[in-house]
């Protein structure tokens, strides 16, 4: 299964490398991504981990102060790179746009976008989770071949579901990311969402899930070791 660890804002340079340290005693056969701040990134070893990022820039490298891009990440030999994750959606007011020109970007380089997707708890109850979804996924993958889309991953984030401790039914999630296969087959799909060492148990009865987004958890690494071998 694939495994992306998602840092966001956390660990300050030595609670990194401690993380590292810790990190290299995790045996797994699963596919695990690491995707520390831009900050940690060049703490990194990409000869031992999956190294992924949290986001890229649209635009190259230039003049675009404060910008990372699609270049600067692979010269750091970056192999995944989350794109439109709910927060940024919301605090930084990312556009579908956006998020498509990032597709673009990374697959002109040969990185991974991790592409995120989910509904708020309002278009939950309203009945548009297909809609919102369907609208997103398409949007991203506009003009892409049938290749360039096998190659992403797509990670199915209901939004009131994350840091909430509240995760939708088994059969919801089942239903959902059924959804996402049929307009993208061959494409691995990923469940995050308030996922613990707790509940695994519970989700991965859920066959068709490729595997695992996690936020809080992925800082964890005894909590991790222990989701990791529920899994084996």
């Amino acid at each position: 299964m694939i495994i992306a660890l998602n840092h966001k804002s956390n660990l300050e340079k030595e609670e990194y490398l401690k993380y590292l340290e810790d990190f290299s005693t995790i045996k797994t056969n699963h596919h695990l991504i690491v995707c520390p701040s831009f900050i940690n990134l060049g703490q990194s070893n990409p000869d031992k981990i999956h190294l992924g990022s949290q986001n890229v820039s649209t635009y190259n490298s230039g003049a675009h102060t404060g910008e990372i891009s699609v270049q600067q990440l692979k010269s750091y030999q970056v192999e995944y790179t989350i794109v439109g994750h709910s927060e940024r959606r919301q605090e930084q007011k990312e556009s579908l746009k956006e998020i498509h020109q990032k597709i673009i970007q990374l697959q002109k380089y040969d990185i991974t976008p991790i592409l995120c997707i989910g509904e708020t708890k309002k278009e939950r109850e309203e009945g548009k989770v297909e809609e919102i979804l369907e609208k997103e996924l398409l949007s991203a993958t506009e003009g892409l071949t049938k290749e360039q889309k096998e190659k992403m991953i797509i990670a199915y984030e209901p939004i009131w579901s994350i840091g909430t401790g509240l995760i939708p039914s088994n059969k919801d999630i089942k239903k959902t990311i059924s959804f996402i296969k049929k307009i993208l087959p061959n494409t691995k799909v990923l469940y995050g969402g308030s996922v613990t060492e707790e509940n695994i148990d519970i989700i991965k009865t859920i066959s068709i899930i490729d595997g695992y987004l996690l936020g809080g958890l992925s800082l964890k690494i005894e909590k991790l070791k222990m989701l990791l071998k529920k899994l084996d």
